[in-house]
């Protein structure tokens, strides 16, 4: 018994606190990158692998319109807007086409995209990496840190999207169409539901999404062209592990797998928590391959 109480007597609990408010702040950012990437794949069926290419796009364009305008928040507002915009695009152009056929089509064609994406960031911006500034600069104390505002403002505003986003889709008229596509595609036409916009509207939403992510996130860490890389790859994970197109279930994965990374980084370098990750996305696929976050019927 001696062993144990020692052990919790020299356990770093302060460390831990900050851990915990870090694992949230970035798995609410990650929730909100993967609801988009969850929005996607449950109502369109589409793996959207230059997802994380919108969220980079996102980042770079909050930088070019906070440059214009000096204003974070009109930039955040402007540079969703313009990657909705993209994303509305990018569906007609080149996933409308392959509505029906082969899923590998899709696939191979967001991976196209996504390194079109890529190629127009380094031509356009070079390989010198971005930033942006926080539009928050007070700290508060947490034990011995200076806790910047900013990550519990983010945080906050990341809910918000989300509950928004939520609310969006059980109250509104288009929400009501999103959720009757996804039923049954071919009644939702017969009905006079115009499918193709829906669908169009449903990549413009996720690609938003997206965005937002991108904006929000420039100020903690550096934008470069690869950047969304490492975050769509995350949001696979998290889309697996709280199951495929369930939005709940993507929320709470995330911050379950950002608290499990922030607590494995107190032992090891951040570079070797994230193979937490990849374990917990091992486990699931072995053993609850629905999600975990996915109620069994009984």
């Amino acid at each position: 018994m001696q062993p144990v109480v020692q052990f919790f007597q020299s356990f770093p609990l302060d460390l831990l606190l900050i851990q915990t408010v870090n694992g949230i702040v970035t798995g609410l950012i990650l929730a909100l990158v993967a609801s988009g990437l969850t929005l996607i794949f449950g109502i369109m069926d589409v793996v959207n692998f230059a997802h994380g290419e919108l969220f980079m796009m996102g980042a770079y364009l909050g930088v070019v319109v906070l440059a214009t305008t000096g204003n974070f928040w009109l930039a955040l507002v402007i540079a969703v807007l313009m990657v909705a915009i993209l994303g509305a695009a990018l569906q007609i152009l080149t996933l409308r086409p392959l509505i029906g056929r082969d899923p590998l089509n899709t696939i191979l064609a967001t991976f196209g995209i996504s390194l079109i994406l890529q190629n127009f960031a380094l031509w356009e911006f070079g390989p010198v990496s971005r930033k942006i500034e926080e539009p928050i600069g007070t700290y508060f104390t947490l034990f011995y840190l200076q806790y910047p505002w900013y990550r519990i403002v983010i945080a906050v505003l990341s809910v918000a999207m989300i509950g928004g986003f939520w609310l969006f889709l059980k109250y509104s008229k288009f929400g009501i169409w999103i959720r009757a596509t996804t039923q049954d595609r071919v009644m939702a036409e017969a009905m006079g539901i115009p499918v193709g916009w829906v669908y169009t509207g449903v990549f413009a939403l996720g690609a938003a999404m997206a965005g937002a992510s991108g904006v929000l996130f420039g100020p903690l860490g550096s934008i470069n062209h690869t950047m969304g890389l490492d975050w769509v790859l995350k949001a696979f994970i998290v889309v697996v592990v709280g199951g495929m197109g369930n939005l709940g279930g993507s929320v709470a994965a995330a911050i379950f797998i950002s608290l499990l990374e922030a607590y494995a980084s107190i032992w090891v370098s951040p570079s070797q928590a994230v193979i937490v990750s990849f374990v917990v996305l091992i486990l699931t696929l072995l053993f609850r391959p629905t999600g975990l976050f996915v109620a069994t019927p009984k």
